[in-house]
């Protein structure tokens, strides 16, 4: 069971190695320009949080 264990550490680890990795690919040497179009098209990179704070101040 411990081999089995240990197994599995060691392919997490991995995964969240190769995740990084892709992580940096994408953002840092903007591998996909397309991907960055989408996400300023969708609003996901604005800072919108002053619309949420009057919702909810509203609401008191």
């Amino acid at each position: 069971m411990k081999t089995i264990e240990r197994i599995l550490i060691k392919i997490a680890i991995i995964q969240f190695i190769f995740l990084v990795i892709a992580q940096v690919f994408f953002h840092e040497f903007n591998a996909f320009p397309e991907l960055k179009q989408i996400t300023q098209y969708e609003g996901v990179t604005d800072n919108n949080h002053s619309e949420v704070l009057k919702s909810f101040r509203s609401k008191e």
